[in-house]
């Protein structure tokens, strides 16, 4: 089975006005250019009184060796999300105003593929390498993971600060 040790956890909330296409494509990408594969695990719009509501989870992975693998679990969570008229650059553009929740879980995955557990005297093996062998290149692991998972969320910041000014 699968060793998985949450590294980071995180998230983005804000009231504001927004480009919801174009925060989609920028994360989307944002993480494919990181290297990993991106899967929309569910994606559902809800018409509400006060505007639509809106919840996307996408499932990311980037293998890093036969043995480890980076998994980022992304949740979005949209309210009341309504068309704007806002002025951009001297003209009026239609943008996206709401109440928004983007959050984050960075996972490291160890045998990943499952192959240290065919038997007991394996995934006792298993520990030792983790624990004495390779402990150092776990550390490096995670870091750069943590690392990753708080970038991704600082850009998603950045990226609202730039499109929230109009």
């Amino acid at each position: 089975m699968t060793e998985l040790d949450k590294i980071f956890t995180g998230k983005v909330k804000d009231k504001a006005i927004f480009d919801f296409s174009e925060l989609y494509t920028f994360c989307y990408t944002w993480l494919v250019d990181q290297g990993y594969w991106v899967v929309e695990k569910s994606y559902s719009e809800k018409i509400q009184a006060n505007g639509k509501d809106v919840e996307i989870e996408w499932n990311a992975s980037k293998r890093i060796s036969d043995y480890f693998r980076f998994a980022m679990k992304v949740r979005w969570r949209i309210l009341g999300m309504k068309d704007a008229e806002v002025e951009k650059d001297g003209a009026k553009v239609t943008m996206n105003k709401g109440a928004f929740e983007i959050s984050l879980s960075a996972t490291l995955e160890k045998d990943y593929e499952s192959r240290w557990e065919n038997n007991s005297f394996n995934k006792f093996l298993r520990g030792l390498y983790d624990r004495y062998i390779i402990r150092s290149r776990i550390e490096d692991y995670e870091t750069k993971l943590y690392i990753e998972g708080d970038e991704f969320l600082a850009q998603v910041k950045a990226f609202l600060a730039l499109e929230g000014k109009h």
